[in-house]
């Protein structure tokens, strides 16, 4: 096993966030195969106003299961040019919106599988640590059975999973703090 620097390690506190070539709007390439998607939101702070400096960065799998990462070594397809990786800024009023494909299941704990879902980091000012939680889809029977999920309280849960907004169009916005708090972890 190598070791690899991952894309949340290219940032300090008096660099400029690194890797700017990976900053993109399409994690799954055109080319990818599966279920399309836009996922659209907004990162916002306890009284709900965007933060207009974050970065959200997506880690994901295919529409097979799989990760566009040397550890992966399951034996399932993996499309030329699929990345699964990718860098989105906020705006001005902390929206972001990048398209992709829906993943597959991958493996998790004790030979369970896990829910269809993105992986997300959340840089800013002011945090030394990037937050991580991630993004579950909506009318997914396998949410019930996601390892993961299942550890969030019920009236958490929402907050983990997008919404629909429109065909082919998801909202997800992540809270940093407050009633509305979205679920991170520490991993």
């Amino acid at each position: 096993m190598g070791l690899y620097a991952s894309g949340n390690q290219t940032v300090g506190p008096y660099l400029h966030i690194g890797l700017d070539w990976l900053t993109t709007r399409d994690i799954a390439a055109r080319g990818a195969k599966g279920e399309r998607v836009a996922i659209e939101g907004r990162l916002l702070d306890g009284e709900g106003v965007g933060v207009s400096d974050g970065l959200v960065e997506i880690w994901q799998a295919n529409s097979h299961g799989k990760y566009a990462h040397p550890e992966d070594q399951q034996k399932k397809p993996l499309e030329r040019g699929f990345r699964g990786f990718g860098r989105i800024p906020t705006d001005d009023q902390g929206a972001f919106r990048f398209t992709t494909v829906k993943p597959g299941r991958v493996p998790g704990p004790g030979a369970t599988l896990q829910a269809p879902h993105l992986v997300v980091a959340v840089f800013m000012r002011g945090m030394l640590k990037h937050l991580a939680t991630r993004i579950y889809f909506p009318d997914e029977p396998s949410n019930a059975e996601d390892p993961l999920l299942k550890l969030v309280p019920p009236a958490r849960r929402a907050t983990l999973i997008a919404k629909h907004k429109a065909k082919a169009v998801l909202e997800w916005n992540i809270v940093l703090q407050g009633k509305n708090e979205t679920v991170f972890f520490d991993f």
